[in-house]
């Protein structure tokens, strides 16, 4: 592959791996409150002992754990994406 095309698709992965970081970043934050509310409500499910508050905490922990598959997601880009600058990076 000539340099200047290695060149080139270098900056895309760049451009790409630092957005993938940016959304990982964003979808930690949401994370960490999306499982502080499940935990809250998993509190006041067993505090409360009602249908509601049981409800309540599965609708969080559902929540929780789908921002959690989104944000191993965003990992496996990440990661992927590092590899694939390392692959470029060797090419030079």
């Amino acid at each position: 592959m000539a340099r200047y095309l290695v060149e080139r698709k270098l900056l895309e992965v760049s451009k790409r791996l630092r957005r993938a970081r940016d959304e990982l970043a964003v979808a930690d934050e949401q994370l960490g409150a999306l499982n502080e509310v499940a935990d809250e409500a998993r509190i006041k499910s067993l505090v409360a002992e009602t249908p509601l508050a049981a409800r309540e905490y599965h609708e969080a922990r559902g929540h929780a754990d789908a921002m959690s598959a989104a944000r191993q997601s965003l990992a496996a880009t990440v990661r992927r994406l590092e590899a694939e600058l390392d692959e470029l990076l060797n090419k030079l």
